[in-house]
């Protein structure tokens, strides 16, 4: 059935059995094999792809769910006690590098024989691995809209303006994400949901920015806005990593309503929560907690000010 179901998902014999880690003709033999036991064609082969027949698709239906239904009987025995042996955990590129630095000596504390295995991916795969199983839980921007998985808020995180000390300087003394020149600002490339939300921020398209100076990473992104490149958003998080390592990074509150993410842990709902899920909930909201209090002692956030969630900046 898992063969069927990478059939369905690659549509090719060749890229079915390299992800399920066989060789083709085995594959191949044990899809035949399927078909014999059942009494019906399910797979159409052709020159180029396969196509799943009627029979197939009412197979696959039920296949996903007894798939399904595995995993969590599998995850329920795992969980049994809480967390511990391998917890295999997803992390977005604007979260890691901060948190759980943070975090992972509390994990160690408290679970000594935790093996963490990490992955750090845009939004979007994390979302497609931790369906697939590959992943326990993940850490991304709320909110995740997937009726299939339970989210809950660990901290918020608000943004600051950073650049140079000429370029931040130079912005109007109401700092507001409206007023940054769209050709100023610095984005993140495409995929990252760092980049959305600044773009929501300053109500602005994609096309109205810089389109040749988009970093892979929030690292470059400040190093480029500290030589004087252009503006960009600093999350709170970042605040003690990035101004140690670019250190002509300069930083500015933004005043009214500051623009804000609401980073969250996100599990599949098949998942039990034994207690692991809360312990690990409680571990992350404590290490980004204590990262944001740091940067608010260095960055204090203005009496009266709030944060603002604009449509489309969470996710």
């Amino acid at each position: 059935m898992r063969y069927l179901i990478a059939l369905e998902r690659h549509r090719h014999f060749g890229q079915a059995a390299a992800a399920v880690n066989v060789s083709q003709p085995a594959l191949s033999v044990q899809i035949k094999a399927l078909e014999d036991a059942l009494g019906a064609q399910l797979i159409e082969r052709g020159k180029r792809e396969i196509v799943v027949t009627p029979v197939g698709r009412e197979v696959l239906q039920r296949a996903h769910r007894i798939e399904r239904e595995l995993l969590e009987m599998n995850e329920a025995v795992r969980w049994k006690r809480g967390m511990g042996g391998r917890l295999k955990l997803g992390v977005i590129p604007t979260v890691a590098p901060y948190l759980l630095p943070a975090a992972l000596p509390l994990l160690r504390s408290r679970n000594g024989g935790l093996d963490l295995g990490v992955r750090e991916a845009t939004t979007e795969r994390l979302i497609v691995e931790l369906r697939d199983g590959e992943l326990d839980a993940i850490i991304v921007a709320l909110p995740v809209d997937q009726p299939d998985m339970v989210s809950c808020p660990l901290f918020e995180d608000r943004f600051l303006l950073g650049g140079s000390e000429r370029l931040v300087g130079a912005v109007d003394e109401a700092a507001r994400p409206a007023v940054i020149e769209p050709e100023r600002l610095l984005l993140l490339d495409d995929g990252h949901c760092l980049a959305d939300q600044a773009l929501a921020a300053c109500s602005l398209r994609r096309d109205q920015t810089r389109m040749d100076l988009r970093a892979s990473s929030l690292s470059t992104l400040c190093r480029l806005a500290g030589e004087g490149i252009g503006l960009t958003f600093v999350p709170e998080l970042a605040i003690r990593a990035e101004c140690a390592a670019a250190p002509g990074l300069t930083l500015r509150r933004f005043t009214g309503e500051e623009p804000v993410r609401r980073v969250g842990l996100v599990r599949r709902k098949l998942t039990a929560d034994n207690g692991w899920f809360s312990d690990l909930e409680a571990i992350l909201a404590q290490a980004g907690n204590g990262e944001l209090t740091h940067a608010r002692a260095e960055y204090p956030v203005c009496a009266g000010e709030k944060s603002h969630d604009k449509p489309g900046l969470a996710g």
